[in-house]
């Protein structure tokens, strides 16, 4: 068997919590390779609404196994919190959710460090969500970290206060800002002893076994292409790799073993933090799609920045990952509003192309659009393709020409059953 993969095609909030979720009743198993609770991937399901920042968007569906990999920075606070969630709301998760024990832990001084850090930065900042992702990284990458399956290990508690040392000698580099350290520790290590109750796995070797025997398994990505600590707007990106290949060292199995990539991407575009975003609408219309789209960070709370569908940006990210199918998402927000465009080109040092430039982060590039008629209309009730109106198919069929891989899906409202396939 191969592994499926689902990642998302622009700079994260692209829906991914949803497909996975309406995808994982085909599959046995359901695994994160990479980020940590910077991670917000929101689920509508009874009623209810739920955001998993750290938990597979799989552990709703109760024959699935859900694996967070070793590609994860974990925190176990977060992690406990949304355990809490699951435990109020009924879900059964306990012998369905496993830990792999090479993923890295998130402490305390981790956050600490990343808020010293993005607030020395001042203007210069790069919209760090503030969860300790970077520093966590950076002592993973540095061999300093702490990984979970140490905690099974002697000598835990002597390694976790010679890494938090270091970390308050680095805090000193920078101004001080306000943070309960005592607190913060004594939530951590509770937290931590809870998480013991779930399973531990060497999870290159639990996936690997599984499609030896035949399971079928979904990797689940976090973020989007365009914020991959290599090809994405360097340097506002995220700190891990949320391209395909990120599956492969986040989880431990071969380049051979990827079957199909699913990319996600909305029929706009929205950017959370600072960096560059060609499309971006900063005036009414911007506010609009906001709006429409309620689009504010589902970690952070934050507003999106909103703009039009980038295809250079599309076409770029599915030339990373190898996506193989394109699902659209929130196509029903353009239909609220009074004009809708689209880019296909940038114009650069007055030549016109396709390609995102090195220097995207420094010269600002002016894309072409072309613009399409609105529909005006909701198409939330839908519940077949052919059923949307006439300029809403064309708009998708448009796309879906000009990124040169097919729209299988289309997503016109938060539940499941707004899902519409091709």
């Amino acid at each position: 068997m191969k592994i499926d993969v689902i990642l998302g095609l622009q700079w994260g909030d692209e829906g991914k919590g949803k497909i996975v979720d309406y995808l994982a009743e085909r599959y046995d198993v359901v695994a994160r390779f990479q980020g940590g609770p910077n991670a917000g991937h929101t689920l509508h399901l009874g009623g209810q609404k739920y955001v998993l920042h750290t938990i597979p968007s799989g552990i709703f569906r109760p024959h699935i196994t859900n694996l967070i990999g070793n590609g994860v920075v974990l925190d176990p606070v977060v992690l406990r919190r949304e355990l809490e969630q699951l435990d109020r709301s009924g879900v059964d998760y306990r012998n369905r959710l496993l830990l792999a024990r090479k993923a890295h832990l998130i402490l305390p001084t981790h956050r600490w460090l990343d808020m010293a850090s993005e607030a020395h930065k001042g203007q210069a900042k790069i919209g760090s969500t503030l969860k300790g992702i970077g520093p966590t990284y950076m002592d993973k990458t540095g061999r300093n970290g702490l990984r979970l399956g140490d905690v099974e290990q002697p000598g835990f508690r002597e390694r976790y206060e010679m890494l938090k040392q270091k970390h308050i000698e680095l805090l000193r580099l920078y101004p001080p800002i306000a943070f309960d350290l005592e607190a913060a520790e004594a939530e951590w290590f509770a937290s931590l002893q809870a998480l013991r109750a779930l399973p531990f796995v060497d999870g290159e070797y639990y996936l690997n076994d599984a499609l030896n025997n035949g399971k079928r398994v979904l990797a689940e990505g976090a973020q989007g292409a365009m914020l991959d600590i290599d090809f994405g707007t360097y340097p506002f990106v995220t700190s891990s790799n949320t391209v395909t290949a990120g599956v492969c060292t986040g989880l431990g199995v071969a380049p051979q073993r990827i079957g199909q990539v699913i990319g996600i991407s909305k029929a706009y575009c929205t950017r959370v933090g600072s960096g560059p975003f060609p499309t971006e609408l900063t005036d009414t219309l911007g506010d609009q799609l906001r709006q429409a789209g309620s689009e504010f960070g589902s970690t952070t709370g934050r507003p999106r920045r909103c703009g039009w569908l980038d295809v250079p940006q599309l076409r770029y990210t599915i030339q990373l990952t190898g996506a193989t199918e394109l699902c659209m998402t929130k196509l029903d927000v353009l239909g609220l509003m009074p004009e809708i465009a689209v880019a296909t080109h940038y114009r650069y040092h007055g030549q016109q192309t396709d390609q995102l430039p090195y220097d995207l982060c420094q010269v600002a590039v002016e894309p072409t659009l072309k613009k399409y008629a609105s529909w005006l209309s909701n198409l939330s009730g839908a519940s077949r393709f052919d059923q949307l109106p006439a300029a809403a198919q064309a708009y998708v069929e448009e796309v879906e020409a000009l990124i040169g891989i097919p729209i299988r899906m289309v997503s016109v409202g938060p539940g499941r059953e707004q899902l519409l396939t091709r």
